[in-house]
């Protein structure tokens, strides 16, 4: 049984299907032991606390750079025992300490179809926001393994969500997540904690299903 520690930034919405995909079984090879959030009174903590998660907050702001908050992080997740890492909604990029401590154990969540609509300064509603500009008739969300370079890591796991007519950033935005976030994170969080994928020359392959 791996412990589980979830990163996160905010509401928490993919939080919450994971700890629902745990209690349903969905997620069965590890365990959520630990929340930690960049953000002080993030409502993430507060779903953590209803699911009897431990909850911890490590502020970005009270640290100078990116390097000083990556080495507190490593530190705090030694602590926790961390086998597997989730990002879910975490909006702050660590440096290469943390991802060459854990390789092919940190994983995120993208709401877009990998490598359109990524890198650094795409999250959130401008994600949507440009895939609406570009007229593009459907996106979705990528899982992939985290590593120092954003949204660059090996991809697990995708699926498309069709856009529709009519659609505002803020109404793709909840499809998106209802639609394809909120399945494919719990599933890749399980085959990670099951140890049933294997990355070579950087494709990811599944080895075998749940």
């Amino acid at each position: 049984m791996k412990n589980i520690v979830v990163l996160v930034s905010g509401g928490g919405t993919n939080l919450q299907a994971l700890i629902d995909a745990q209690n349903s079984g969905i997620i069965r090879s590890g365990r959520i032991v630990c929340v930690i959030s960049s953000k002080a009174g993030a409502y993430a903590l507060e779903r953590a606390k209803n699911a009897g998660i431990e909850g911890v907050v490590l502020p970005r702001s009270e640290y100078a750079d990116s390097h000083a908050y990556s080495k507190a992080l490593l530190e705090l997740l030694r602590e926790k025992n961390a086998d597997v890492i989730v990002y879910a909604g975490f909006m702050t990029i660590l440096d290469e300490q943390v991802c060459d401590a854990y390789p092919y154990r940190m994983i995120n969540v993208h709401p877009s179809l990998i490598p359109s609509f990524c890198g650094k300064g795409y999250y959130g509603l401008r994600v949507h926001e440009e895939a609406l500009a570009r007229g593009v008739k459907v996106t979705g969300a990528t899982v992939h393994f985290v590593t120092a370079e954003c949204d660059a890591g090996p991809i697990i796991l995708q699926k498309a969500v069709e856009i529709q007519a009519g659609d505002t950033p803020e109404v793709l935005q909840r499809r998106v997540m209802e639609q394809a976030e909120w399945k494919i994170l719990p599933l890749a969080t399980e085959y990670v904690c099951a140890g049933k994928i294997t990355v070579e020359n950087g494709i990811a392959r599944i080895t075998d299903d749940i």
